[in-house]
């Protein structure tokens, strides 16, 4: 990836990228991308598809780009995947390329630009099938990718929504309280919120008030109910190295479930540790026969 100077044109010019890298990078996600369970001939692709994804997420929530011009990037990002621009996202030409390789669509990659956009001009959610319209384009694209890469069946598709819309709530409750300061924006769901007697400003308090557990319990209460239905992943996915990343995933999904009710996210994010992610990888091994 190729982190860029925020002031450069938003319309590549003179081969310039309009990438803004914020310097995250896999380490950064609470799930393996593209690890070793991935068949060597595919982690390429998934590579491809991970850096396009976190290139745009970096313009999305830059702090210093103007709505317009987060817009506009995010448009030529897309001008550049589907071959209407030759240059100004390195990112975008590469999955351009990985995708005429496969024969995967690039609905998968257009689709997260959807909610990429959203998040420009969407600061907050009405209610929980608000936030779960959004997981549709901001996180199940990812999953189908994958499966659409490994040529897996359409029968996975549901489970695998359902995991990455757990794993999107999850990284939103982590993150609500930064989310709130420094982009002004919350997922968690306004008439909850509401029943409870509380505000989006309450979720700037230096610690989480009973009223507002409850309201985060209840977004773990359906958080769980997805993990529920992605526990059936593993057991649909053919692919025997896909299958135990699928399961290892379900198992984080449901490891930071646990932690985020017992923990405070606005008092200090709450994480997984290598404790964690070894008790998940001993749980994705069943999966091995």
């Amino acid at each position: 990836m190729i982190a860029n100077d925020n002031t450069a044109p938003a319309r590549a010019k003179s081969g310039k990228s309009v990438e803004a890298w914020s310097g995250k990078d896999k380490g950064d996600e609470n799930f393996p991308v593209a690890s070793f369970l991935i068949a060597k001939r595919l982690r390429a692709r998934v590579h491809a598809y991970y850096d396009f994804a976190r290139n745009a997420d970096d313009i999305s929530d830059s702090p210093t780009l103007s709505p317009e011009e987060k817009i506009a990037r995010l448009d030529a990002m897309e001008a550049v995947l589907t071959g209407a621009q030759d240059t100004g996202s390195v990112s975008a030409t590469r999955l351009r390329q990985s995708l005429a390789e496969s024969g995967v669509p690039a609905a998968h990659a257009r689709e997260l630009l959807v909610a990429f956009r959203q998040d420009v001009t969407k600061l907050r959610y009405e209610n929980w099938g608000e936030l779960l319209q959004y997981c549709r384009y901001s996180a199940a694209p990812v999953g189908r990718y994958v499966l659409d890469v490994h040529g897996e069946p359409r029968e996975t598709w549901g489970p695998s929504d359902a995991l990455c819309a757990s794993l999107q709530v999850l990284n939103h409750l982590q993150d609500c309280a930064k989310d709130l300061r420094d982009l002004d924006r919350c997922y968690v769901p306004q008439d909850w919120l509401r029943e409870a007697g509380l505000s989006t400003d309450d979720i700037a308090r230096p610690e989480t008030m009973p009223a507002l557990r409850a309201v985060f319990d209840k977004m773990l209460d359906a958080t769980q109910a997805l993990n529920r239905e992605a526990a059936e992943l593993p057991k649909r996915v053919k692919s025997r190295r896909l299958r135990i990343e699928t399961a290892i995933i379900c198992a984080l999904a449901n490891r930071l479930t646990t932690k985020l009710r017992h923990g405070d996210p606005l008092a200090t994010r709450v994480k997984l540790s290598k404790l964690d992610v070894l008790a998940a990888a001993l749980k994705g091994l069943r999966y091995a026969p």
